[in-house]
């Protein structure tokens, strides 16, 4: 109940008002039964504006602690997340990988739509990169259509690692659902689910227009990271030898 009230009342209404999001292709999203929307993932924001454009619900997965977090704090976070279409992921899997897949199989079965980030975290640079294989193995074992999606826009008006970004008209692109028949029963041939994965992404590329990275954008992350880090060690170098040229000169002098 609180979603819909959220999507259409008090949430939904002013997105639309002030960022007024173009929609592209929603005719290929099914009127009903499921289906996984597989996006591409460039801010936090994106999670508000893919749903808004559908009249259906869209169930997403989010970290367990969003739900467990003891507390008026805690009770509001629950409230806020459940309300704006996540639930928690399933730990009684071995892994949180494997946990988001029950809890997504789980939805799927109920004839929900489920959307899912295949590259598993937000681009740092606004390029695509490697999607992770559980979109595919989730694809096999519930045998339901893949609809690509680009969002396009949300890092402008909110850009990661800062407050504030520029006001846009963020894009949502649903392109043609991926059938994925073919494959059934090799859910554990780990070659066809890198095929798939990747005619996935191919196609979100194909939508957001994109540069494509082939590595994961965690890892992507990492040696930005590193990278950062080494130049400001370098900076932090030539400062202290700059100085100490300096000193020597007044010494000289």
């Amino acid at each position: 109940m609180l979603y819909w009230f959220l999507k259409w009342v008090a949430l939904g209404p002013f997105l639309r008002l002030i960022f007024r999001p173009v929609i592209e292709g929603a005719e290929h999203v099914p009127a009903e039964g499921p289906a996984i929307l597989a996006s591409n993932h460039l801010s936090y924001a994106d999670w508000l504006f893919m749903p808004l454009t559908l009249p259906r619900r869209v169930t997403f997965v989010a970290k367990a602690e969003y739900f467990t977090t003891p507390g008026l704090k805690g009770w509001f976070q629950r409230r806020f997340f459940s309300g704006t279409g996540q639930v928690p992921i399933d730990r009684a899997g071995a892994s949180a990988a494997e946990g988001a897949l029950s809890s997504a199989r789980r939805i799927l079965a109920e004839g929900e739509l489920f959307g899912i980030y295949p590259e598993g975290t937000r681009s740092h640079d606004g390029r695509l990169y490697r999607g992770k294989t559980g979109v595919a193995r989730l694809a096999l074992e519930t045998m339901v259509p893949v609809v690509p999606v680009a969002v396009v826009g949300t890092d402008v008006l909110a850009p990661p690692g800062k407050k504030f970004g520029s006001l846009t008209r963020p894009v949502v692109r649903f392109g043609a659902p991926l059938d994925f028949s073919r494959y059934e029963g090799m859910e554990n041939d780990r070659y066809i689910l890198r095929s798939i994965t990747d005619e996935i992404m191919y196609e979100i590329m194909r939508l957001s227009g994109q540069e494509y990275v082939d590595m994961y954008s965690s890892q992507a992350k990492e040696l930005a990271a590193k990278a950062r880090t080494e130049a400001r060690r370098a900076e932090r170098q030539a400062a202290a030898e700059q100085k100490a040229a300096e000193q020597e000169q007044k010494k000289a002098s």
